[in-house]
């Protein structure tokens, strides 16, 4: 049983499935086949029985009738009697009452023993399977027995032939079955074969190659293959985002190691002897260097994404109001105005998020802004949700710009952007921590009048 199921279990699914259809519809036809010829064979024998007996009844009735006056020529007479007798290959047998044979009609077989009379008994004569039944038969004052012996020889050769019927048509099911089962493992797992060889192609090749699954049934593979397609595009379009992700990192590394490099050689071949080339390669290195270590914190704050707190909350009016203080320390010429409805909940995202996102916008607001920044942010409530518009007048975003400014290391102008600092993560920074919160944010900007950040927070209670 063991050495069964280990091969059934080491065996491709298009033949597991063959030999399970195949086992079944032939077991089904096995315990069919069972049930009829066992049927059969008691049916047909209780009818060989009630042929014996009928001709026992009929024959003690015809001697019984005709008296001890019959002779032999009218037993001859008697055509009916006699060739029902010998179509069924049935033998009589007449015994007076000390059992000695006084006639005998169609005799085929050897005497069987007298006992138990008007039963039918099943024995065997001459190697041969029969019905014997022997009765008391009364011909006027005269006492006898009759024998009448049924062979089973055409009820055999009927079962036997019936058997190997069915062990044939058993045979041909099995292989129809089986071929059936074949064409249909065959037909059902082609969808399976196609997603295998789709899975090697990536495996082997990666994403180089375009994934082309075809199945239009809506059954349980046709689900299967659209959640496979639909994942397989969601993974090419984050390895595509990712390869896009390392260029991108890896150019922006790039630049400033070369600046760093570049000062370090300048320094190593003369300007080390000249104080204001030393202090100004220095001073460049050093923020180089600052601007690294920022990149590299927030590509790594981007990986992390971490489970967000279901118990996270904040107060928005301190939090916000705490940034803004930090802001104008940094940046004294900026305008900063907070405006707010009189009671604002607690919003559900962490003080340091939120302090985050905000800081981002406001530190690109006055970045992006070639005059007096003028930034104006008001909070209101709105149902569950607390939404915070932050506005300023810098140089704006062209529309078609704008569904990219949360990609990493986006730039509109390129080499604007590198005069004006920023390492392109901020924006990205802040949705990632947005969609953490189940939070939300539009974008509104026209260009040289400013732009608009509209969020939305979920609030706690």
């Amino acid at each position: 049983m063991k050495k069964l199921r280990d091969y059934l279990v080491n065996q491709s699914l298009q033949k597991k499935w063959m030999l399970t259809s195949s086992a079944v519809i032939f077991f089904s036809y096995t315990i069919i086949c069972i049930v009829v010829y066992i049927s059969l064979h008691t049916w047909l024998l209780n009818d060989e029985a009630s042929q014996i007996k009928r001709a026992s009844d009929d024959l003690v009735y015809f001697f019984e009738s005709q008296g001890p006056g019959l002779t032999i020529q009218e037993i001859h007479q008697n055509k009916g009697l006699l060739d029902s007798i010998k179509d069924r290959d049935q033998t009589v047998k007449l015994f007076n009452v000390d059992g000695e044979k006084i006639l005998s009609i169609n005799e085929n077989s050897q005497v069987a023993p007298i006992t138990s009379l008007g039963e039918i008994m099943e024995m065997t004569i001459d190697k041969k399977n029969v019905f014997v039944i022997n009765q008391r038969i009364q011909l006027g004052f005269i006492q006898g027995y009759i024998q009448v012996i049924h062979p089973l020889s055409k009820f055999e050769s009927l079962m036997h032939y019936l058997l190997t019927t069915m062990l044939i048509a058993g045979i041909g099911a099995l292989l129809l079955s089986a071929s059936i089962g074949y064409y249909l493992a065959n037909y059902l797992t082609k969808p399976l074969h196609a997603l295998r060889a789709s899975m090697k192609t990536v495996m082997d090749k990666g994403f180089n190659e375009p994934i082309q699954l075809s199945y239009t049934s809506h059954d349980e593979i046709g689900d299967l293959l659209k959640m496979y397609n639909a994942m397989m595009n969601e993974l090419q379009i984050s390895f595509t985002k990712q390869q896009q992700f390392v260029a991108d990192a890896s150019h922006e590394l790039r630049t400033p190691i070369q600046a760093i490099e570049g000062h370090l050689s300048l320094l190593k071949r003369w300007g080390k002897d000249d104080p204001e080339i030393l202090e100004e390669s220095i001073e460049t290195s050093l923020t180089e260097i600052a601007r690294m270590r920022k990149m590299i914190e927030e590509l790594l704050e981007l990986a992390r994404r971490e489970e967000k707190d279901i118990t996270s909350e904040a107060d928005a009016v301190a939090v916000i109001e705490a940034v803004i203080e930090e802001t104008r320390l940094l940046h004294p010429d900026a305008r900063i105005l907070l405006s707010k409805d009189e009671e604002i909940g607690r919003l559900f995202i962490t003080e340091n998020a939120l302090s985050q996102i905000v800081r981002n916008i406001i530190e690109n607001a006055i970045r992006y802004c070639e005059k007096i920044p003028e930034i104006q942010i008001s909070l209101s409530v709105l149902e569950k949700e607390v939404s915070v518009k932050i506005e300023d007048n810098g140089i704006g975003i062209a529309e078609e710009n704008i569904p990219y400014i949360f990609d990493r290391f986006y730039r509109v102008d390129e080499a604007r952007n590198r005069q004006i600092g920023g390492t392109g993560l901020g924006l990205s920074i802040t949705k990632m921590l947005l969609e953490k919160y189940n939070s939300s944010v539009e974008v509104k900007s026209v260009k040289n009048v400013g732009t608009v950040f509209l969020l939305k927070f979920p609030l706690k209670y």
